[in-house]
C-alpha cells in the first residue's frame, strides 16, 4: 500500500474467474508455463507516463512485489490476454523499450508467448517467473481498446482517485501576470476533486521546480524571491493536497516523483512551511520578438515532430530503438519547451530523408542536449527511415485558441475564420477575414492556431458555407511567412481594405491532421545531369508547351539545334497523406501534341541562377502525369495516368521523370561558361498542401565550361545549416571539383 500514498498513477484490476494452475516453475531459457501452483489470484496493474487508464506498462505483482515483463518475444497476443485480464475486450496495441518508462524491481516474465486463448498471463509460456536477461529499459507496455468486457466487475479494484496528479497549474498573485500569457511564475497548484489545492514547501528543492516547468512547456527553472510572496501568502487560506515531493529531476510528471499526501478531511499538514512557489523560464519561441531556432518536422501541433539533430553541418533523424520519454524530454528543453508528452516510434511523424546519426539513445533526462547521452552510432543494417524517431513536447498555454474560431462549415475542421478583436472603446466582437491573397501559408497558421493540425485549403471564398451572423471585415492583406503561431503576428493592413467587403468572399480554411511532403532526390539530379545539344526538327512539340527559352522563338527552325541541360527528377512523398493535384479531373487540361492531361499550372521549376541570384535560365514542368513509379516494400501504388488514372504521389512512393522524357532540361543555349547554381522548386506556388515546405527546394553547385558541365554538393533546401547555407550560396562552383 505504500506505492499507492506515494502517488504512483496506477490502476490496478484483479481478473474475475481465475482458474488455479499446476505448471512448474522452470529457469530454463525454453519457453514453459511460467507460474507455481497459486492460491491467489495474480495482481495486474498498468502504470507509468504517460499514460491513459487504458494503457501503460504493465506490472505484475508477485511474492509480495511489483515488477515488469520484458519486450522480448511480446506479441499482440500476449497484450490481448492482459487486456481482457484488467477487464477490457481487447488490445490494440503494445509498447516496447519501456515506453511509459522504465519501471523498478524484479523483472518477473521473459519471452511471454501466449496462445491468445489464457484467461491469465501466467498461464503463457515463459522463461519462468523472475528469469530474464532484460533490463528495465526493454519494460513492455500495452494499449487497450477502451471498452470494458460486458458484466465485468472485480471487487479487488483500489480506488486511486484521492491520490493521482493529473493537472497542474501555477496561480500568479498579481492580477496584471494573470493576463499575461504564458505564465511562467506563481502559487503552484494541482488539481483536486472538483477545484485546487496547493501543494506544501518543506523540503523543496530545485529539482522539483525542473519537473514541474517541463510539465508547464517550459524548458528550464530558475529561482524565485519567496520574500515577494510571503505575505500575500500568509493571508491566503491554504488547502494541502500534497505534503511532500522529492523529485530527482528527470520525471517528466509530478505523478513519477515520490509523493506524500495530505490525510483525509485534514485542513492543513503544512506546519511551518507554505505554498510552493516556482518561476520558469520560457524557451525562445515563446519569448517576446524572438524567433524560433528551429522546428521538429512533420508534425501537425506545435511542439511536436520527427527529431532532427545537426551534425557536420547537415541535418538528419534518430533511429527510434530504446526511444523513451527521458530522451524525447531531453530534445524538448533543446528546443526550448517542456519536458516530453510522448515519445512517438516508427516514423509517426514522417519519414525524413538525410542521413540517421544516433540508435538506442539513451539519455537520464538532465542532459543539456542529446549528443551529451550515450548513443551508438548507426549502420544501414540497424536502422531505416522507417524508425524515425519523433517527440510531442509540453507547451505553455498561451490561450491564442481563444481569439479565433470557425463557423458554417460541414464539420469542426472547416469553416469561415473569425477572429475577436477590439473597437476603439475596447469592446470585443467577431469579425471577418478579407478573402483577398489569403493562401495556404496563412491557412496554415489559422489552423495551428485553431489547433487544428494542417491546412489542406486555404479558401478566398466562403458564399458556399452557411453564413452566421457575424458580417463585418476586421482584417485584411494578412501575409504570414506560414511559421507563426497567431494570425496577430502577421503582418496585415492597418486599416481595413478589401475590394468585395461582402461576407460571401471572407477567408476561411479546411483544416487536416495530416497532409503531404514532397522531397526531391538531390544525389540522383547529380548522378544523372548531362549535356545534349538537341536538333529543332525534335522539338517542335516542346516548343508548343513553352519548355524552351525565348530565344528559340528566333531561331531559324527546323535547323540548329538547341543545349539542353538534362536531369532525371525523383520526387518523394514523404508526409502522411498522399499529394493529388488541387483541381479536380474535370478541369484538367488536354494537351494533344504529348497526349496528356495537364492536372497543375506549374508543377516544378528548373532554374540556373548566377552568383547574385538572378536567373540566366530556367525551366518548367506541368504535372502531367504524377503517379507512383515505384515505393517502398509493402506500400501499394495508387496513382497511374494512363487512361485518364487518378494522379498523385502516395506516402511511401516516388514519381520519377526520367531524363530522356520531353521537357525533363533547362534550356540553357544562351548561357555564358561560369559558376551557377542550379535550383529546383517542386510544388512551387504552394497550391496543395504540406508539412514542410522549407524542402521542397534543391540546390546544387554547377560549373560550366561551354562543352561540359560539373554538379556537386546537390543538396535539398533544409538539409544544411543556415551557415553552412550562406557558405554555400557565397561561394558557387568552387567547391570540390567532381564530375558527375
Amino acid at each position: 500500500m505504500e506505492q499507492l500514498t506515494r502517488g504512483l498513477l496506477l490502476v490496478l484490476l484483479f481478473p474475475c474467474c481465475l482458474t488455479q494452475t499446476t505448471a512448474s516453475n522452470t529457469t530454463s531459457a525454453t519457453p514453459t508455463s511460467s507460474p507455481q501452483p497459486r492460491t491467489d489470484r495474480l495482481k495486474v496493474r498498468l502504470t507509468g507516463f504517460p499514460r491513459k487508464h487504458n494503457e501503460g506498462r504493465v506490472e505484475l505483482f508477485h511474492k509480495g512485489e511489483w515488477g515488469t515483463i520484458c519486450d522480448d518475444d511480446f506479441s499482440i497476443v500476449n497484450a490481448h490476454v492482459l487486456c481482457r485480464q484488467l477487464g477490457f475486450v481487447e488490445a490494440t496495441g503494445w509498447t516496447h523499450s519501456a515506453k511509459y518508462g522504465k519501471g523498478s524491481g524484479k523483472i518477473w516474465l521473459d519471452n511471454v508467448l501466449c496462445s491468445g486463448s489464457e484467461k491469465s498471463i501466467e498461464q503463457c509460456k515463459s522463461r519462468g517467473w523472475g528469469n530474464s536477461d532484460c533490463t528495465h529499459d526493454e519494460d513492455a507496455g500495452v494499449v487497450c481498446k477502451d471498452e470494458r468486457i460486458p458484466g465485468f466487475v472485480d471487487s479487488n479494484v483500489i480506488d486511486v482517485n484521492e491520490n493521482k496528479i493529473e493537472e497542474v497549474r501555477l496561480q500568479p498573485v498579481v492580477v496584471a501576470a494573470k493576463k499575461k500569457l504564458p505564465i511562467t511564475e506563481g502559487v503552484v497548484e494541482v488539481k483536486y476533486k472538483d477545484g485546487w489545492a496547493q501543494v506544501c514547501d518543506l523540503g523543496w528543492t530545485i529539482k522539483n521546480t525542473r519537473v514541474l516547468c517541463g510539465m508547464l512547456g517550459f524548458p528550464h527553472e530558475r529561482k524565485v524571491n519567496k520574500n515577494f510572496y510571503k505575505l500575500f501568502l500568509e493571508r491566503q487560506k491554504s488547502y494541502f493536497h500534497v505534503h511532500s515531493v522529492a523529485c530527482t529531476g528527470t520525471e517528466v510528471h509530478l505523478a513519477a516523483c515520490p509523493l506524500e499526501f495530505s490525510k483525509p478531511n485534514s485542513t492543513s499538514t503544512c506546519v511551518g512551511g507554505s505554498p510552493a512557489v516556482i518561476s520558469c523560464m520560457p524557451g525562445p519561441l515563446f519569448m517576446q520578438n524572438s524567433k524560433p531556432l528551429y522546428e521538429l518536422k512533420g508534425g501537425a501541433r506545435l511542439g511536436e515532430g520527427r527529431v532532427e539533430v545537426l551534425k557536420d553541418s547537415e541535418w538528419g533523424t534518430v533511429c527510434d530503438d530504446r526511444w523513451n520519454l527521458p530522451s524525447a524530454s531531453v530534445v524538448c528543453r533543446e528546443l526550448g519547451f517542456g519536458s516530453a508528452k510522448e515519445a512517438f516510434t516508427g516514423a509517426r511523424m514522417g519519414q525524413g530523408m538525410g542521413p540517421i546519426y544516433m540508435n538506442e539513445v539513451k539519455c537520464v533526462g538532465h542532459e543539456k542536449s542529446i549528443w551529451s547521452c550515450p548513443f551508438r552510432n548507426i549502420t544501414s543494417e540497424d536502422c531505416q527511415h522507417m524508425e524515425d524517431a519523433a517527440v510531442r513536447c509540453n507547451i505553455p498555454y498561451m490561450g491564442l485558441e481563444n481569439k479565433i474560431r470557425i463557423t458554417g462549415g460541414r464539420t469542426q475542421n472547416e469553416g469561415r475564420v473569425e477572429v475577436l478583436s477590439a473597437d476603439p472603446n475596447g469592446t470585443l466582437s467577431w469579425g471577418l477575414i478579407c478573402g483577398e491573397g489569403w493562401s495556404t501559408k496563412e491557412a496554415m497558421v489559422a489552423c495551428r492556431q485553431l489547433g487544428l493540425g494542417y491546412a489542406n485549403q486555404g479558401l478566398q471564398e466562403t458564399w458556399y458555407w452557411d453564413s452566421s451572423n457575424v458580417t463585418d471585415m476586421v482584417m485584411s492583406g494578412v501575409k504570414c511567412t506560414g511559421s507563426e503561431l497567431s494570425l496577430s503576428q502577421c503582418q496585415h493592413h492597418k486599416t481595413i481594405s478589401c475590394q468585395k467587403a461582402a461576407a460571401k468572399f471572407s477567408a476561411g480554411v479546411i483544416c487536416s491532421e495530416t497532409v503531404s511532403d514532397l522531397v526531391l532526390n538531390a544525389s540522383l539530379v547529380q548522378q544523372t545531369v548531362y549535356i545534349e545539344d538537341r536538333p529543332l526538327h525534335m522539338l517542335y512539340c516542346a516548343a508548343e508547351e513553352d519548355c524552351l527559352s525565348k530565344s528559340a522563338a528566333k531561331a531559324n527552325w527546323p535547323y540548329g539545334h538547341r543545349r539542353l541541360l538534362r536531369f532525371s527528377s525523383q520526387i518523394h512523398n514523404i508526409g502522411r497523406a498522399d499529394f493529388k493535384p488541387k483541381a479536380g479531373r474535370h478541369s484538367w487540361v488536354w494537351h494533344a501534341c504529348h497526349a496528356h492531361y495537364h492536372s497543375m499550372d506549374i508543377f516544378t521549376h528548373y532554374d540556373l541562377l548566377n552568383a547574385n541570384g538572378t536567373k540566366v535560365a530556367e525551366g518548367h514542368k506541368a504535372s502531367f502525369c504524377l503517379e507512383d513509379t515505384d515505393c517502398h516494400e509493402g506500400v501499394s501504388k495508387r496513382y497511374e495516368c494512363a487512361n485518364f488514372g487518378d494522379q498523385g504521389i502516395t506516402v511511401g512512393c516516388w514519381d520519377l521523370y526520367r531524363h530522356d522524357i520531353d521537357c525533363q532540361w533547362i534550356d540553357i543555349t544562351d548561357v555564358k561558361p561560369g559558376n551557377y547554381i542550379m535550383q529546383v522548386v517542386i510544388n512551387p506556388n504552394q497550391e496543395v498542401a504540406e508539412s514542410d515546405f522549407t524542402n521542397n527546394a534543391m540546390k546544387c553547385n554547377c560549373k560550366y565550361d561551354g562543352h561540359r558541365i560539373w554538379l556537386h554538393n546537390c543538396h535539398i533546401g533544409d538539409a544544411f545549416s543556415e551557415e553552412a547555407e550562406r557558405r554555400f550560396e557565397k561561394y558557387p562552383g568552387q567547391l570540390n571539383n567532381k564530375i558527375s
